[in-house]
């Protein structure tokens, strides 16, 4: 909430943790997918919830596919996906530094090998740009310039665009193999900008809407496209993520169907003949 008049003002904005990284004493270690994927992640700065599980749920990966998570951050969704799927080729894209390191541990400590690669998804590395991918997972920044910014740096770096999301969409194609899947979480308001940025370029599309509870709107989506396809979007029946009205105890209240992505590991399938 923004400071009205008589209030305090607000803290000066935290400076972003060291290239070297994060010390241990800035961690926590947080269990994802039932303990299947043990993810170290600041106290205080961006950290991983549901959506990076979610998105990696819903890739339709292979055993031997090279895949890119453009905006890797700690590395959630390519360790909860390398969970599911082994065998593949893991590569993310970081532009703060630390987070880069951070993945780069956190995947080490879970025995996969994940390339980090740092810098900006517009000008990515040169040795990136030389690659082409299977499949790119993307959980872009959500809130639009001006938004109100969280006092962390690395944390609104990763909620608050520098970027709209169709270079996001854009950046990504050009990653992608002719054939090859692009797959995104991002607000429901956005699905028009990120469809629009598809068109002519992706198709066969999928769009997952995720419903807090029964009978709400949905406020986040997962889309995915295939680059250079042809075929007609499909709007699928939403995911709802949690029983009930509304959180009546201090405890989880996931629906079955979420239950099962979240901790079970079950893949989301965007389309039956999916993996």
């Amino acid at each position: 909430m923004r400071d009205g008049p008589g209030q305090a003002a607000p803290r000066k904005r935290e400076e972003p943790p060291p290239p070297g990284g994060f010390g241990d004493a800035d961690l926590t270690c947080d269990a994802f997918l039932g303990g299947r994927v043990m993810l170290r992640q600041p106290r205080r700065g961006y950290r991983a919830a549901t959506d990076p599980v979610l998105l990696a749920a819903a890739c339709p990966a292979r055993a031997g596919d090279v895949t890119l998570d453009l905006g890797c951050g700690a590395g959630a969704a390519a360790l909860c996906l390398a969970s599911r799927v082994p065998g593949l080729e893991l590569h993310g894209l970081e532009i703060q530094p630390a987070y880069a390191a951070l993945a780069r541990r956190n995947a080490a400590e879970a025995g996969t090998t994940l390339t980090v690669h740092e810098g900006d998804m517009a000008r990515p590395p040169a040795e990136l740009r030389a690659m082409s991918f299977d499949l790119v997972l993307t959980n872009p920044p959500w809130y639009p310039p001006g938004a109100p910014a969280p006092e962390d740096v690395g944390r609104s770096r990763a909620h608050v665009e520098a970027a709209p999301i169709a270079d996001w969409i854009a950046a990504a194609l050009r990653r992608l193999r002719p054939g090859g899947r692009l797959v995104a979480i991002h607000r429901a308001e956005a699905l028009a900008r990120i469809v629009v940025a598809l068109d002519g370029r992706a198709g066969d599309l999928r769009i997952l809407p995720l419903s807090a509870r029964a009978g709400r709107p949905a406020r986040r989506v997962i889309v995915a496209a295939r680059k250079g396809a042809k075929g007609p979007p499909l709007l699928l029946a939403p995911l709802v993520l949690h029983d009930g009205p509304r959180h009546e105890a201090d405890r989880e209240d996931f629906s079955d169907a979420a239950r099962a992505v979240l901790r079970d590991a079950a893949p989301l399938r965007l389309d039956p003949t999916w993996p």
